[in-house]
């Protein structure tokens, strides 16, 4: 017979990754889509609307403003009134956000529906990476976020061809095709946020669906976590906030992020631009590089969980980036080359992604891991802001994309060296 507490240990993680994985992935899908959709409506709004293209690229970047700037009192509201009802509220106000920036008129009213539509969003990334610790075990946890992350490219999946399909309704009941996107893309956001005000549980111990001895194994393994972790490196917010290693960290997912934002929001414009293909076309060609980013996103942070080796696992996907970007620089002209070097570069920035929100979360517990992560991913969005209208400049100044792709890669090699370097300074 087999051990019954590894049975019951098996058996618990499994019906909590079966009961919040799926559904925090769904709500991802909708968080990060509501971001990026962006991209597709530029196809037609740049044109209606007359925006050039450093014009587009600093209204998809200054959302990263306001995002940046709330996380950290957002996940401490959070951490005090629960996941279940700050995730459903904010998801709610964001979907209306959302479905609003169909009203967008000129460069003014783009600018501010971003920005606001960022500072509504900026609790929910955060809070669900906190919401996992709640949860995982931090031997669990890589593939926990990875679980969760992979709706990065999911999103990608799925909202290229729908955005191109939406696209194609220009005209219908008098609105534009980028109108439509938008009016019903931000709409599930609206639906799934009144869905986690029922759905969601705050903690392992309020889980009715639990059985009573997996609710108290799982509450006092965490509970015994969080302890050890809080005696080796405590637990006060202001050490979180004032910490080197968490700005470090900060830095390096600066460093990720870029390449995620700079790609992301202008991979339709990169591939119309090395193509004639219809919009709809470019949906579906935008898929390729998120599908291979997925698959690749889930085996490395389940390689990382099996070894319990993180930095290495951040600093080679991160060189793989690198040269992904390289070789997109040099194959613009053809397009079906480019999509490949396009999906290399996926690949690198999102497989990275799962290993590393593994390691803000041994070393802080409580509120210094809600402030000390939410901290980390507002220093690292600053890219967010900073990639996009990268290469909206460069664009306009050049003409094309090779420089700020070529500049992305380099970035990528930074992170790569941080990681390691971060290795080396852990022992």
């Amino acid at each position: 017979m087999g051990d019954p507490l590894l049975e019951l240990e098996a058996t618990t993680l499994r019906r909590v990754t079966r009961r919040l994985i799926p559904f925090m992935f769904v709500l991802y899908i909708a968080n990060f889509l509501d971001r990026v959709n962006v991209s597709f409506a530029a196809l037609q709004m740049n044109r209606d609307l007359g925006f050039s293209s450093a014009a587009y690229g600093l209204g998809a970047g200054v959302f990263f403003l306001g995002y940046c700037l709330f996380q950290v009192p957002s996940n401490l509201v959070l951490a005090r009134v629960g996941a279940r009802r700050w995730i459903g509220g904010i998801m709610i106000v964001w979907g209306v956000i959302a479905s609003a920036m169909m009203l967008v008129r000129g460069v003014g009213s783009f600018y501010a529906l971003r920005a606001l539509l960022g500072v509504v969003e900026a609790g929910f990334f955060p809070g669900m990476i906190l919401y996992l610790t709640y949860w995982f075990p931090s031997v669990e946890r890589a593939r926990a976020v990875a679980g969760f992350m992979t709706a990065i490219p999911i999103s990608g999946v799925v909202g290229g061809p729908l955005s191109g399909a939406l696209l194609g309704l220009n005209g219908l009941a008098g609105l534009t095709g980028w109108q439509w996107l938008f009016l019903l893309e931000g709409l599930p956001a609206v639906l799934l946020g009144a869905t986690a005000l029922w759905y969601l549980t705050d903690r392992p111990a309020d889980a009715a669906w639990l059985p009573a001895d997996g609710r108290a194994w799982l509450s006092e393994r965490l509970r015994q976590e969080q302890a050890r972790t809080a005696g080796l490196h405590g637990t006060s917010l202001r050490q979180a906030l004032l910490s080197g290693v968490v700005w470090q960290l900060g830095l390096l997912y600066f460093l990720i992020i870029a390449g995620l934002y700079g790609q992301g929001l202008w991979l339709p414009q990169i591939i119309k631009g090395s193509s004639h293909l219809s919009d709809f076309a470019i949906g579906l060609l935008s898929a390729a590089p998120a599908l291979a980013a997925a698959v690749a996103m889930v085996a490395v942070a389940a390689h990382s969980d099996r070894t319990r080796e993180r930095h290495l696992h951040v600093a080679a996907p991160l060189v793989a980036g690198a040269i992904g970007f390289a070789a997109t620089a040099a194959t613009l002209e053809t397009p079906l080359l480019a999509t490949a070097a396009l999906s290399l570069s996926a690949i690198g920035f999102t497989s990275a992604l799962g290993p590393f929100w593994t390691l803000p979360t041994t070393f802080l517990s409580g509120a210094a891991a809600a402030g000390g992560i939410a901290l980390i991913n507002s220093l690292g969005n600053v890219a967010g802001f900073a990639g996009p209208y990268l290469v909206g400049l460069v664009k306009d100044a050049t003409g094309g994309y090779a420089g700020a792709l070529l500049t992305f890669g380099v970035l990528m090699l930074a992170g790569a060296a941080l990681a390691l370097a971060l290795r080396r300074a852990s022992g």
